[in-house]
């Protein structure tokens, strides 16, 4: 068991959550709770810390069905057992079996290496993403075509807020989309915070971090499917439009919206209708009313 903050995988996590550069250099990112590590497919996993309050209760709960210690030390602590904690023993235990490091932490190294301010007591560290841009579409082209379903997708600049950037992600795999890009300005998908807002998503929403709008527009166009912006130069509300033959909604900055010069790159503007005195909704309320329009409401379902 790590008992002490000084020990050299914990001040490597704490790196690791504090420095982007560092997990992209690495090629990982941390995840924290159950349920993102049993939405974490083992094969992505590195490490994986569990709390010793966390690991004596589950071992209780769960009918002594072998300690989380790798070394065979018995964990003296007392916690609440987290709702979900279905086969949480049998994942351990496979991440054992796969040659993943798995140890069991004190409650102050699990607060060392945690970002939340209540860990629920397990930390793990997992590998990142690496889709390409021309093969996630094609392979969402061929698929959408054999299910005689269009393509969706949705491109986004400089999204700055990870509650927003989460959400999106999330109501992405809500509405069948097929994939994410995101400009080199958007937040770190990899942020912790992001991980958490995302409840697992990212793991079954194909995305592609730091890419050039107008190469993925190309290769879009290439595919025949139609790039949409919301834009006051829009002759139609979004409701109103035939989203036949495949879609991707290009998503602006919080607070700045489009870039005038990316809002040109799209084939169609839209409009999404506004009462009151709004001048605009949340990006990632707008971003769900069009996905879920182009998916279920028009004719490109």
């Amino acid at each position: 068991m790590i008992s002490s903050t000084a020990n050299s995988r914990v001040k490597h996590v704490v790196q690791l959550r504090e420095k982007g550069r560092e997990r992209k250099k690495e090629g990982v990112f941390l995840a924290e709770g159950i349920r993102m590590f049993q939405e974490t497919p083992v094969s992505r996993i590195r490490e994986l810390y569990i709390e010793e309050e966390l690991a004596e209760r589950l071992q209780t709960e769960e009918g002594n069905r072998g300690s989380f210690d790798r070394k065979g030390d018995e964990a003296k602590g007392r916690a609440e057992v987290p709702d979900r904690t279905e086969n949480f023993s049998e994942k351990v235990e496979a991440c054992r079996q796969a040659g993943i490091f798995v140890e069991t932490v004190s409650t102050e190294v699990m607060k060392k290496m945690a970002d939340t301010m209540s860990p629920q007591g397990v930390l793990l560290v997992a590998e990142m993403f690496d889709h390409r841009p021309e093969e996630l579409i094609r392979e969402a082209v061929r698929r959408r075509k054999e299910e005689g379903r269009d393509p969706l997708f949705l491109l986004l600049e400089d999204v700055q807020d990870p509650g927003n950037l989460g959400t999106m992600i999330r109501t992405a795999e809500g509405a069948g989309a097929d994939g994410i890009f995101m400009t080199e300005g958007c937040v770190d998908i990899y942020n912790p915070k992001t991980i958490r807002s995302t409840m697992g998503s990212l793991y079954r929403m194909p995305f592609v971090c730091g890419v050039s709008l107008p190469e993925v527009i190309g290769l879009l166009q290439k595919e025949k499917i139609t790039t949409y912006a919301a834009h006051l130069k829009g002759e139609k509300f979004f409701h109103e439009i035939d989203y036949r033959g495949g879609s991707a909604f290009l998503i602006g900055n919080e607070g700045n919206g489009l870039r005038e010069e990316t809002a040109d790159l799209a084939d169609t503007y839209l409009k999404i209708p506004m009462e009151g005195k709004l001048e605009s909704l949340n990006a990632a309320m707008a971003a769900g009313l069009l996905m879920y329009q182009s998916r279920y409401g028009g004719a490109g379902r």
